[in-house]
């Protein structure tokens, strides 16, 4: 009965940013000393299944526990304390804030009550101890989460306080005076999926207590990026973003607007000026990535653009007065994912640009040369260098976050921080049982709940196949055969007894990345897959169709019409299509599957779209 309580409970987990978390009763955590966040607890009741309500009773003594992975997820951003070398702090995509003491041996949570979405993270420099996190995310993926402001803490992360701007959603960048650790400036982004009159700059004077709305550009238009000239703390320079997603336009609508500029302040963002001409690219434009420094002939400033015709590095060396682009090569300066720049703070000449790899110029940004990348992971999204320790460095990326302490020579693991994002949780039938599921920018999971080794370590859980993020489940019948969804489409089937992983897909061409209203079938971001709970068990797949297989995915059937309100013959279906003329010209997916535990046949199917439909007999006679 506890175990079955156990199960069904795990089906009602959120997406969890701090790796997984099982319900067993008087079991060792994962690793030694790890502990759940706090706010993590037990649930009051459970859903009914197959044998009715679970008495309370059957589980009250369970609580929760951390069984990994200890694989690290994403890392948005990174800071460290000068004076400090071997510490630093990231803020994560979903799992808060995490610290190290001992230059990223180890790590440990320090904002389990913050909110799980970190987009911004500055530790003063007069104070260090003190620390200012700006929640949300500026990456406008399908999957981000918004944030609820910015969290203050003085005791270095043990305690947190809410100071304010909540409406803000996403925060990209906090810049601290480096003398005044109560004259905070943060470059708020707003609601990336709305219009939001809380975008562009705020600044406080008194640590938090009230804020000065001291720059707003327009309502479809945030501030994503911010850098002071580090022998001038009044001069400030700002990066704002003309930026409106739409979810299901996210890799084919551009990201970008007239509205994109550099903006600077010499009063220590009190005041605010566009600049434009002297070489600036003018028009449209995307993302831009700022880093200032200084040089003998005054402040110099790196800008790194996201445009399809002016795109490259920019760089002025007379505070944004003149402009020359030195560098043009797309994989260098970034898109509307990446586009973070770092100055090497003992020679203005030496900087970095985070992307699919970490980049490094020794000649002003005209060459690049990368330092740091694939095998060791891709997709990066900042560099902090220590101002008086030059060679200790973070990374923060996809796959969590490396120290060096050499200067790039070595770094860090990611392997032992449980910061991986999940958004689906499966269980199978053995005991002690397994659970299953993909991690986003990592890949699949298979995690045992219980060790012979005393706790559960890194030999505990392994890949099952599949993509990152999308389904993993096993087969009810053999819980050796474990299937995973993937991007456009994609199926696979991993088999514990050979280790061979078979892509056992529906259709065979992967449509991830393209325009909806140009391929056969459509898939959001994470393409729901599960099993029937009855016999004979049956494999469920959703498109804007329901696709179902009955032998583990050597053949496919279509058993629905399409499920999302498309319309044939809509007019008007471009990318600027919003709303109910979306859902009509055919931008939505399937995104949730459930079958009937006790009915065989009876399958409930919910879309992007605002649509729950049910059929009662496996789609024979169409859904109600």
């Amino acid at each position: 009965m506890a175990l079955t309580a156990a199960r069904r409970l795990l089906g009602t987990l959120p997406r969890m940013g701090v790796a997984v978390f099982a319900l067993l009763s008087a079991a060792p955590l994962a690793q030694a000393g790890a502990r759940a966040p706090a706010n993590v607890r037990s649930s009051p009741s459970a859903s009914p299944g197959a044998g009715g309500p679970v008495p309370l009773s059957a589980y009250a003594q369970m609580r929760w526990r951390l069984i990994g992975p200890f694989r690290g997820g994403w890392a948005t951003m990174a800071a460290g304390v000068a004076n400090e070398p071997n510490t630093f702090y990231i803020g994560t995509a979903g799992g808060g804030v995490w610290k190290t003491v001992d230059a990223g041996r180890t790590w440990q949570s320090v904002g389990a009550n913050l909110p799980p979405a970190i987009g911004a993270i500055a530790v003063a420099p007069s104070a260090p101890r003190t620390i200012y996190v700006g929640t949300g995310q500026v990456a406008p993926r399908y999957d981000v989460a918004a944030g609820r402001g910015v969290f203050k803490s003085t005791d270095g992360g043990r305690t947190w306080h809410y100071v304010g701007l909540a409406a803000t959603r996403d925060i990209g960048r906090i810049w601290i005076d480096p003398n005044n650790a109560n004259v905070v400036v943060v470059a708020a982004m707003g609601h990336l999926y709305g219009p939001n009159h809380q975008r562009g700059i705020y600044r406080t004077t008194n640590g938090g207590k009230t804020w000065q709305h001291v720059l707003y550009i327009n309502d479809q238009t945030g501030v994503v990026d911010l850098a002071g000239d580090p022998s001038n703390p009044n001069l400030l320079f700002a990066a704002a973003w003309q930026m409106r997603d739409w979810p299901w336009l996210d890799y084919f609508e551009p990201h970008g607007g007239p509205g994109s500029a550099i903006y600077r302040s010499a009063d220590g963002g009190k005041t605010w000026t566009r600049l434009s001409g002297g070489g600036w690219p003018s028009g449209s434009l995307g993302r831009i990535g700022l880093a200032v420094t200084h040089t003998a002939e005054g402040t110099r400033v790196y800008a790194a653009v996201d445009s399809a015709t002016q795109g490259g590095v920019w760089r002025s060396d007379d505070g944004g007065t003149h402009w020359q682009r030195v560098n043009d090569d797309e994989a260098v300066f970034g898109n509307w994912y990446f586009a973070r720049l770092t100055v090497d703070p003992s020679n203005p000449e030496v900087v970095f640009s985070a992307g699919q790899s970490i980049r490094r110029s020794s000649d002003g940004g005209r060459t690049w040369h990368i330092i740091k990348g694939a095998p060791g992971g891709d997709d990066y999204h900042f560099v902090w260098i220590n101002p008086l320790h030059p060679n200790h460095w973070i990374a923060a990326a996809d796959q969590g976050a490396t120290v060096t302490v050499d200067g790039g020579h070595t770094w860090s693991s990611w392997y032992n921080q449980p910061t991986g994002q999940f958004y689906h949780v499966a269980a199978d039938n053995r005991f002690p049982y397994w659970i299953y599921s993909g991690q986003q920018d990592s890949g699949s999971v298979g995690a045992e709940t219980s060790s012979n080794y005393g706790t559960l370590t890194w030999r505990s859980w392994h890949p099952v196949g599949g993509d990152e993020r999308d389904y993993m489940v096993p087969d009810p019948a053999d819980p050796d055969l474990v299937f995973g969804s993937g991007l456009g489409g994609r199926v696979s089937r991993w088999d514990a007894h050979t280790g061979q992983v078979a892509n056992v897909s529906p259709y065979p061409i992967v449509s991830y990345g393209a325009a909806p209203d140009t391929v056969k079938y459509r898939y959001g971001w994470v393409t729901p897959l599960v099993f029937t709970a009855t016999k004979p068990y049956a494999l469920l797949l959703g498109a804007q169709v329901l696709f179902r297989s009955v032998n583990l995915g050597k053949t496919w059937k279509i058993i629905s019409p399409d499920l999302t309100g498309k319309i044939p013959g809509t007019r008007g279906c471009t990318a600027a299509a919003t709303g109910a003329l979306a859902r009509a010209c055919g931008f939505g997916v399937i995104s949730a599957i459930a079958p009937s535990p006790r009915t065989a046949g009876q399958i409930w199917v919910g879309t992007d779209s605002g649509m729950v439909q049910l059929t009662r007999d496996d789609g024979g006679t169409g859904a109600t």
